[in-house]
């Protein structure tokens, strides 16, 4: 069970990204802005997430501020994915990630 898990958290982390490119992509503005947006978005969620959630972390946290910085940014990633018009798609996402976290908790895998 606990491998199922953990390949679910590691496609809902790809899915956090993939959204927050999707908004970029689809902004209504000009190739520039989108392409900014597109790669820029990802990529500083990606950043936040190396430094302070990934299993090689530079800064680590107690898992109390490390399951905040994980809710921010998936939570980023749903207004995201809301903004570019799927709403359902943003609820789904987050919840998908808090309901497969607090399984890993409840498990006695640490954040």
């Amino acid at each position: 069970m606990r491998a199922v898990l953990l390949t679910i958290a590691f496609l809902v982390e790809v899915a956090m990204l993939v959204a927050a490119g999707w908004w970029g992509f689809t902004l209504d503005a000009g190739l520039a802005v989108r392409l900014l947006a597109g790669l820029g978005a990802p990529l500083l969620i990606a950043l936040v997430w190396g430094v302070f959630c990934s299993p090689r972390a530079r800064v680590r946290l107690a898992p109390t501020a490390k399951y905040a910085v994980q809710a921010a940014c998936f939570l980023a990633a749903g207004v995201l994915l809301a903004l570019a018009g799927h709403p359902l798609l943003a609820v789904g996402l987050v919840a998908l990630w808090a309901v497969d976290r607090a399984l890993l908790s409840h498990g006695g895998h640490p954040a």
